[in-house]
């Protein structure tokens, strides 16, 4: 059916694929050029006290893994909900839907449900956040 597009659109992905590795290839040699000029005109005196690896002794808290674990939760809530939902919607005496509209309706409730546990709880990490930020402020 579409057999007069598929020749055009790989030629095209060809040719744009090997102009990206030209392309990547050029940039490299370039960036190494800046850098040997660069290199020639600083010494190493410049970089004294300046470059040093981040102090991870402190007390900052990483909430990345709050977060993921919170939106982690939320999910499965929301799937485990929509699965409820499921079956209150088919065993709720629904049988005069049609199959179509009954998959839309599971579908949906799905959908939203996971979606809704997800933002639920991604604001659930916020709050836990805001109120870490403020105990360790005081």
């Amino acid at each position: 059916m579409m057999d007069f597009i598929m020749v055009p659109l790989t030629t095209g992905i060809v040719f744009a694929a090997i102009y990206g590795l030209f392309e990547l290839f050029v940039r490299r040699k370039e960036r190494l050029a800046i850098i040997e000029k660069i290199g020639e005109k600083l010494d190493a005196s410049a970089f004294e006290g300046k470059m040093r690896l981040p102090s991870y002794g402190g007390t900052r808290f990483s909430f990345s893994s709050l977060k993921a674990g919170c939106l982690l939760v939320g999910i499965g809530l929301g799937v485990l909900v929509g699965f409820f939902l499921n079956i209150m919607v088919v065993g709720g005496g629904l049988s005069e839907l049609r199959h179509f509209e009954e998959e839309r309706l599971i579908g949906a409730a799905y959908g939203a449900s996971v979606l809704l546990f997800g933002g639920l709880g991604l604001i659930i990490a916020f709050v836990i956040e805001t109120n870490m930020k403020k105990k360790e402020d005081k």
